[in-house]
């Protein structure tokens, strides 16, 4: 039985966000042990070699050299704080109440578009923007003494996903795929390997290797993404982005003794619906304005630069 291409794009996104999630599991299983600095500066090392092999086999025309130079490398200090602030969110948070989270990206984003990017929201986004932050006032619980840094620190990746793909929306024609993998990965093993030797512990071989497998999952994860959105339309496999909370609640039952309680999932419940409904919705826009005009789909992505989370 052949697929359609929605179909089959949708179940490449369903792929690459279990992988993600399963990159995220490892992450919190050695957060416990290493910092986030130290796990973020490990990870990216063992990405270069992988990224080295993906630009021999990229045949786009052009150079490294980025466009549009400033807005490329504040993309790439957004794609590393947000990576490492949400490395440091799984140490000090529930693996679920995380992903809850950084949901509220995709609210962030319709948010921050109105003033950099001049982009009009209409009246049920905006309601539906609204009701997704209510969504994640219930989880943070404000004025509680559960409110931590690990929660702001989860808040902080969300805005920094959203920054990264407000910068991706405003340049991402004019570079190639392959200057915002490279230049992310460069500022990461930069920024953090300049903060490394005030965090730094020796590692076990085991951990070594776990952090090579973080990468190999990020690394693959990023490739059925990149192919799921060229077989299928953006608001298809966008929202295959919440089956990460199934393997949140998934991963916190089986390995890390973690049940969210009632107060959070309705948190996650609105969350994802607003978040959703705003995919949906601007996928909708789009296809309607295709009609008259060529307009590039784009995509978001939660997880870490998490990847994911370039548009």
């Amino acid at each position: 039985m052949r697929l359609s291409p929605n179909a089959a794009g949708a179940l490449m996104g369903l792929v690459s966000f279990a992988l993600f999630a399963g990159h995220d599991a490892l992450i919190k299983s050695l957060a416990g042990r290493y910092s986030a600095i130290q796990i973020s500066f490990t990870i990216a090392c063992f990405s270069f070699p992988l990224l080295i092999g993906m630009l021999a086999t990229d045949r786009t025309v052009g150079t490294l050299i980025p466009v549009n130079r400033y807005w490329v490398i504040l993309r790439g200090i957004t794609g590393t704080f947000g990576a490492v602030t949400a490395f440091y969110a799984f140490k000090m948070l529930p693996f679920a109440e995380v992903y809850v989270l950084l949901f509220a990206t995709p609210l962030l984003v319709t948010v921050l578009a109105v003033p950099l990017l001049g982009e009009k929201v209409g009246l049920r986004r905006a309601l539906a923007v609204m009701t997704g932050l209510i969504g994640v006032l219930i989880v943070l619980r404000p004025g509680t003494s559960g409110f931590s840094l690990g929660h702001i620190a989860a808040l902080a990746a969300a805005l920094c996903g959203a920054m990264s793909a407000i910068i991706t929306r405003r340049i991402g024609r004019q570079e190639r795929a392959a200057v915002f993998v490279i230049y992310v990965a460069m500022t990461n093993f930069t920024l953090m390997g300049l903060a490394l030797p005030f965090v730094y512990v020796p590692m076990t071989g085991p951990d070594l290797a776990t952090m090579a497998l973080v990468a190999l999952l990020a690394f693959t994860g990023m490739q059925f993404m990149i192919q799921s959105y060229r077989r299928a339309e953006a608001g298809v496999v966008a929202p295959m982005q919440y089956s990460q909370m199934i393997w949140a609640i998934f991963y916190g039952a089986m390995f890390f003794g973690e049940t969210p309680d009632a107060i959070t999932l309705v948190g996650a419940t609105i969350v994802s619906a607003s978040g959703l409904y705003i995919v949906l919705r601007e996928a909708r826009l789009k296809t309607g304005a295709a009609a008259g005009a060529v307009v590039p789909q784009s995509n978001t992505s939660t997880c870490s630069e998490t990847a994911r989370n370039p548009e």
